[in-house]
């Protein structure tokens, strides 16, 4: 098993978005024997905004009285949001129980702190529709239509700017950004 460390240098190695877009199609086709189950994806989503200038904070566990409590997939400091990421890769659909861990950890953040969780598969449409009827933390959902598009525009942070601006405007989490253009 590797570490925080390993990944963080494995994921360095990719030094643009095109080349994070070839990992992404091998993480959608399950092809990453050189990753953890789900490590590829957490690390790529982290490494988009990196290469974008945006400071990251990458996977990192809260303990409380010597007591993990939490993982946290990590998080992104751009377009003015603060931003907890949970980043999700498994071949179903993601239903509704990762909103409500994400919210959870949300609820013990200052007020501004948003959520982003990103599926690789999507999300069901009970979660979607549960989530849109959810009271803050507000929290964006990222599908796969979401990530392969800002990988191919060099445009995660203005993707989570977009998406964060139609939550605010329209009271939505789950704008698709290739069909708001």
């Amino acid at each position: 098993m590797a570490s925080g460390e390993e990944y963080r240098r494995q994921i360095g190695e990719y030094k643009s978005h095109r080349a994070l877009l070839k990992l992404w199609q091998q993480i959608v086709a399950r092809d990453t024997p050189e990753w953890e189950p789900g490590k590829a994806f957490e690390f790529l989503i982290l490494r988009a905004f990196e290469i974008e200038k945006a400071d990251i904070c990458w996977p990192f566990p809260v303990n409380l009285a010597d007591q993990l409590v939490e993982q946290i997939d990590g998080v992104v400091y751009a377009a003015g949001l603060s931003c907890l990421v949970e980043a999700k890769d498994c071949s179903d659909k993601t239903a509704m129980e990762p909103i409500a861990k994400l919210r959870s950890q949300l609820l013990r953040r200052p007020v501004g702190v948003i959520g982003a969780l990103f599926s690789s598969s999507g999300f069901t449409d009970p979660s979607v529709t549960l989530s849109r009827f959810l009271g803050p933390p507000t929290i964006l959902l990222w599908g796969p239509e979401d990530v392969m598009y800002c990988l191919k525009k060099k445009s995660m942070v203005d993707g989570l700017r977009r998406k964060y601006r139609y939550a605010v405007e329209q009271g939505l989490p789950d704008l698709t950004l290739q069909e708001s253009e």
